[in-house]
């Protein structure tokens, strides 16, 4: 956090108050404290990328992500110019303001950013800056789920009757309940459509809530596993921020076979041969993404020929919400796996890609990604010495036409294209590079996602 823009408006104020003042330096009354209050910032547009906060045209937080929250950060009242810039590619992009916010002494102010991209606008929410009462917690909760319909909201004893409970409130999209403070303990949340107390569209289960708590709980679309249609982006005070996802919401898993010499695979999870996780795989296939229990996994990875041979070993833990890939790369002899985490969330503004080095053959390579026909022979590599099972992890790219292009590191001779690409806005793609059948030349690329 910067809060150099604020020190030097301090800095000036009390400069230009000694210089008002008459009289010798002993007699001049001490200045008067400088003002302030305290303001802090929330992600909540489920298709925009993370964005800088810029406070009197500097930037306060940078690369705040989608359900995340700042803690608060003390600021001089008065009118305060505020933006929220989008990372996109090339330059950022103003998407709210920049626009004015009036800050009074003694208040606590969140701005969040709410609603998908196209009607994406601040919601301003202030309360009296108090301390929260011995044993108990402070809860505020707010409506920022653009598509959900307006809810009631409880928050009772785990398990308790909802046709015999009262809801903390009802609120529609940008609508905020509280703050109130409850006795710290164990509490269940649970969201049902305004007016009913079924059906249950969102339970977090069982939730412990310590005392002292000031926690900002926000409704936010849910951009990934679980037909919930929401989850809760939880935000402390002092910016610590948590997600509670619906107690039913399972992990995703698929799996890409990239080992160019080796047969049809199996999948078995937890010694499960009964019901393998993946009955049959060939290279150079894909699986879709399979919904299971978030726990902690052994995948065996065998012949389907031969299953009493164990090809690759690999324990995970899969965690509820998240998307996993498992990869078999490498050559039969010394074939392993590469699991990797997925966050698919679409962005608005532009698209996600994403690559992988799965082949044995190619060693280190450089990746172009240029213009379509351009030439790479003045051109510094996007992606340089990219190493056998590396990943890129998703990098944002304008709509368009592209080519990519690999080459042995340091050289200019492709391995793999140039090869033609087109990507949209909101679109999510994985390349990987491989090998072809049997392993060798001549290259090729398996395309995923969105491709």
């Amino acid at each position: 956090m910067d809060r150099r823009p604020f020190l030097a408006l301090a800095a000036a104020t009390a400069s230009l108050f000694l210089v008002a003042c008459s009289g010798s330096p002993d007699s001049r009354p001490s200045p008067p404290p400088f003002p302030t209050t305290e303001v802090r910032f929330l992600h909540a547009s489920p298709d925009a990328p993370p964005v800088d906060i810029v406070v009197a045209g500097s930037p306060l937080f940078q690369n705040l992500d989608y359900r995340q929250g700042t803690p608060f950060a003390t600021v001089p009242v008065g009118s305060t110019e505020v933006a929220v810039r989008a990372r996109t590619p090339g330059n950022p992009v103003t998407v709210i303001g920049p626009t004015n916010v009036n800050l009074a002494a003694g208040r606590q102010y969140t701005v969040i950013a709410s609603g998908a991209v196209a009607g994406l606008a601040p919601l301003v929410l202030d309360r009296a800056n108090t301390a929260v009462a011995p044993g108990a917690v402070r809860v505020q909760v707010v409506h920022a789920a653009p598509a959900a319909p307006a809810v009631a909201v409880y928050v009772t004893a785990p398990d308790a009757n909802l046709a015999a409970s009262a809801p903390l409130g009802t609120f529609s999209f940008r609508q905020s309940l509280g703050p109130v403070e409850v006795t710290a303990g164990t509490y269940q949340i649970r969201v049902t459509p305004a007016g009913s107390a079924s059906p249950v569209l969102f339970d977090s289960g069982p939730v412990p809530l310590a005392a002292g708590a000031d926690l900002l709980v926000t409704a936010v679309q849910n951009t990934g596993r679980g037909a919930a249609p929401i989850a809760l982006a939880v935000t402390t005070a002092a910016g610590a921020n948590s997600v509670i996802l619906d107690r039913a919401t399972r992990a995703g898993i698929r799996v890409v076979h990239a080992s160019p010499d080796t047969p049809a695979v199996r999948v078995v999870a937890n010694d499960n041969t009964a019901a393998p996780l993946v009955a049959s795989l060939a290279f150079p296939q894909a699986t879709p993404y399979v919904e299971v229990p978030a726990r902690a996994y052994n995948l065996k990875v065998s012949p389907v020929a031969n299953p009493g041979v164990i090809a690759i070993e690999a324990n995970a833990t899969l965690a509820a919400g998240i998307d996993y890939t498992v990869y078999a790369f490498g050559r039969l002899a010394s074939i392993g796996a590469t699991v990797t985490v997925d966050d698919r969330r679409p962005f608005a503004t532009q698209a996600r890609v994403r690559v992988l080095h799965g082949s044995p053959t190619a060693g280190p390579v450089d990746v172009y990604v240029t213009a379509p026909g351009a030439s790479i022979a003045t051109l510094q590599p996007t992606i340089p010495n990219f190493a056998f099972r590396a990943d890129s992890g998703f990098v944002s790219l304008a709509a368009g036409a592209y080519d990519v292009t690999v080459t042995p590191a340091g050289s200019k001779t492709p391995a793999i294209g140039p090869a033609r690409i087109q990507v949209a806005n909101r679109g999510v793609y994985t390349i990987v590079a491989r090998d072809a059948p049997g392993g060798g030349a001549p290259l090729g690329v398996i395309l995923l996602d969105d491709f």
